[in-house]
């Protein structure tokens, strides 16, 4: 690779932006692929370009139709769960499995301590401060669980101005309703609100905490691997 575009590579990479290295098997010719376009000297037809991105949002590496190979370099899968309660327990070991970074915020210390939370990233303070210090990216998944609207509210407000791609909400529909009545009121934009998935989780029927687990990772899996491929720019 040469110099400059390895250069680009790093600052990407530093930066925690998706990054997609395409190179051309037969001349060598290489191009970097990112959210804000493609740079290199390798041009990519429309149709591979398509394909780069969608492997991109998979974290996909491989070979491409035209004698093609992708190395897709994508920051960490991060999940930040608002609220230590007892789904949260039982979704910390299934997100890890998954490959996810685990991080719980709550400020009640009495909930998120040590002793019910072994080895896991705890963040004690207000959750729009704590989310807006771990500034959720492309491959952050937020997920609110308290029912209680003075915790999950500033959290999903600063979510929803992020890039993360997945937020969820536990609660009944009518709770979500009322919830979307104060974050109007706030100033949320629909568009904005239409982000959430709520109540979060796939429809499988469970209702103990280890089965709506299971539901909420099943769910951040769906969407993570259903994105769709971001425009050329």
């Amino acid at each position: 690779m040469k110099a400059v575009l390895l250069g680009r590579l790093q600052a990407l990479r530093t930066a925690g932006r998706p990054v997609a290295v395409v190179t051309e098997l037969g001349s060598g010719a290489q191009a970097l692929v990112h959210d804000g376009g493609v740079e290199g000297e390798l041009e990519i037809p429309a149709d591979s370009l398509a394909q780069v991105r969608r492997q991109l949002a998979t974290d996909t590496s491989g070979m491409l139709d035209g004698g093609l190979f992708l190395r897709a370099w994508n920051p960490s899968l991060r999940l930040v769960l608002v609220g230590a309660v007892h789904v949260s327990q039982a979704l910390v070991p299934i997100a890890r499995a998954l490959g996810f970074g685990v991080t719980i915020v709550d400020p009640r210390t009495a909930f998120a301590s040590t002793a019910r939370f072994p080895d896991v990233a705890l963040t004690t303070t207000w959750p729009d401060e704590a989310l807006s210090a771990l500034a959720p990216d492309s491959r952050t998944a937020v997920v609110t669980l308290t029912h209680d609207p003075k915790l999950d509210d500033p959290a999903l407000r600063i979510a929803l101005a992020s890039d993360a791609f997945f937020i969820g909400a536990l609660g009944s529909r009518r709770t979500h309703a009322a919830r979307l009545e104060r974050l109007r009121a706030d100033g949320v934009a629909d568009a904005a609100l239409a982000r959430i998935h709520a109540p979060v989780g796939l429809p499988l029927g469970g209702r103990r905490p280890a089965e709506i687990a299971v539901a909420i990772a099943a769910e951040i899996v769906q969407v993570l691997y259903a994105q769709p491929a971001r425009a050329d720019s």
